[in-house]
């Protein structure tokens, strides 16, 4: 039952238009605590250098230019309900909407590797 509420609102998010922001609220639109957990996890997998700092400071600024956070946090929630597994889960790794969410968030993330690393 929350399984398709999860999804339901998933798919309702995605179906929204996406808001008409400038470049800077589009920027500035990432939580702090989320752009701190991000450079996190990419140090930790990076190294823990002043230059991977700024690589993955520059990353995550570089997704945000790319993807409104909405959709941001939308690809991850479904990112982790893919890692869950089991046969309930197995929607959100064939359903089309959290397919181009996840994509989305990885054309992003290649883009900022290009960029930034």
């Amino acid at each position: 039952m929350m399984r398709s509420a999860i999804l339901a609102l998933a798919i309702a998010a995605a179906s929204l238009p996406a808001s008409a922001q400038s470049m800077p609220e589009r920027l500035n639109d990432y939580p702090t605590e989320v752009r701190a957990d991000y450079v996190f996890g990419c140090m930790a997998t990076n190294g823990q250098s002043r230059k991977v700092l700024s690589q993955c400071s520059c990353s995550i600024d570089v997704i945000a230019s790319i993807l409104p956070y909405r959709k941001y946090a939308e690809a991850e929630a479904v990112l982790s309900l893919q890692q869950a597994g089991g046969e309930q889960m197995a929607m959100f790794k064939s359903a089309v909407v959290p397919r181009t969410m996840v994509a989305e968030l990885r054309r992003a993330q290649a883009e900022a590797e290009i960029l930034c690393f």
